[in-house]
């Protein structure tokens, strides 16, 4: 069952492969931000996959994050979620991420809960 107060906690360190300058975000060889979105979204879905039922997943729908530091090539960014909202199939996480050096982001991160033969009937009929 969901219920606020799931935490999750999820590490990554950065990388040539995830800066700005790899993926186009910026021209400097620091923490991307689409790499800390893609790891608040990994972090607040691994977090209540566990208490999902079978054939369900969370998309994710709305994020308002900010990006207030940079971290370089070496270190390690670490993302906490805690759900703090659940409105029937919609979640909302508060998010934090930071560095050794402290905190490097943070935010509101908003997830929907999809059953995923559905999900992806819908997404498919696109094609059509």
């Amino acid at each position: 069952m969901l219920d606020t107060g799931i935490r999750g906690e999820k590490t990554v360190e950065v990388t040539p492969e995830n800066t700005a300058e790899a993926l186009g975000s910026g021209t400097l060889p620091v923490f991307a931000t689409p790499a800390m979105i893609a790891l608040i979204e990994a972090t607040a879905s691994e977090s209540v996959a566990p208490f999902l039922e079978e054939g369900s997943s969370t998309v994710g729908t709305h994020l308002d994050v900010a990006h207030s530091a940079a971290t370089p090539v070496g270190m390690s960014a670490t993302c906490v979620t805690e759900l703090v909202e659940v409105d029937r199939r919609r979640l909302v996480f508060k998010v934090t991420v930071s560095d050794a050096c402290g905190e490097i982001g943070s935010g509101t991160h908003e997830r929907f809960v999809v059953d995923n033969a559905k999900f992806m009937s819908k997404a498919q009929s696109k094609l059509q």
